[in-house]
């Protein structure tokens, strides 16, 4: 049974075009994503030992990583792990359940580590490159860090047998750039930072994810994508958010186009939840 649209079918649209969940299928490709995949694209093909991308939360760094899933080729072996946490070993076996790497469950240290690393010679021995992309690294902590750094120092001749690509939030940027991570930085090849979306790019992002479910992209007023972009700071997951409630709101009051008065609704009534932090935060200061 298809779930209920709510307002999907009011609007005439095939679906809700501002769910919270990433999908490649609506990904808007503003220049900063444009220029975030053109890192990873680029970390991946030059061999280098270590990709970074940063961006707040909601920036859309996981939607980009599961285009880039998509994308990848069928000769390159990609282990991907989400919110890797843990000390010395754990670590190690995040990486081997990631490359479907079976050990045995009281395996010591060294056994696991051998086993990766006749892993990545097997598979470098078949022509295959192997990826490892860490998803909300920055809840990785430096031990982690520098046991990830340590993986890269296992080669073949000349040859790198294992790539990391780490994406998170802004303060993974600090952790490298720290005094102790100085090794570790020497191995970032390439790296680049989501910015926020401004005004005119807010309206463009409603605008696509309205047409990619068969909409008119003038279901919201110009005003009112400007009032999207100031409550939101043009962070993806709160406009998403934002713009959920406003076309559920608009539906209740059979009004086909969102305007300044629906956003005000739901701002008063509170339902904005990042809005009420921010307006208690405020308040706190």
């Amino acid at each position: 049974m298809r779930p209920e649209p709510l307002y999907a079918d009011f609007f005439g649209l095939s679906e809700r075009p501002f769910t919270l969940l990433p999908d490649p299928a609506f990904l808007y490709w503003s220049k900063a994503h444009r220029n975030a995949y053109t890192v990873l694209d680029y970390g991946i093909f030059s061999r280098a030992p270590i990709t970074v991308v940063t961006g707040e939360i909601g920036s859309g760094k996981t939607t980009l990583v599961q285009h880039l899933l998509k994308q990848t080729d069928a000769s390159i072996t990609i282990g991907l792990i989400s919110n890797a946490q843990g000390g010395r070993g754990e670590l190690l076996q995040w990486v081997l359940n990631a490359l479907s790497v079976e050990v045995p469950n009281d395996a010591s240290y060294v056994q696991k580590f051998q086993k990766l690393q006749d892993f990545l010679i097997s598979e470098y021995a078949a022509e295959r490159r192997v990826i490892l992309i860490f998803d909300e690294a920055q809840n990785l902590s430096m031990e982690g860090l520098e046991e990830l750094r340590m993986l890269t120092n296992i080669n073949a001749n000349k040859d790198e047998l294992i790539q990391l690509i780490l994406i998170g939030q802004p303060e993974l940027r600090d952790v490298i750039r720290s005094p102790k991570m100085k090794q570790l930085a020497q191995r970032v090849a390439a790296s680049f930072h989501i910015p926020a979306m401004d005004q005119d790019t807010v309206a463009q992002y409603i605008q696509h994810r309205l047409r990619i479910v068969g909409g008119q992209g003038d279901e919201f007023t110009i005003a009112a994508c400007k009032m999207v972009h100031d409550q939101t700071d043009g962070v993806p997951r709160l406009v998403n958010q934002l713009c959920d409630i406003a076309m559920v709101y608009a539906w209740s009051k059979e009004q086909r186009t969102v305007t300044e008065d629906i956003l005000r609704s739901v701002l008063d009534d509170g339902l904005f939840f990042a809005a009420s932090l921010a307006s208690e935060e405020s308040e706190k200061t």
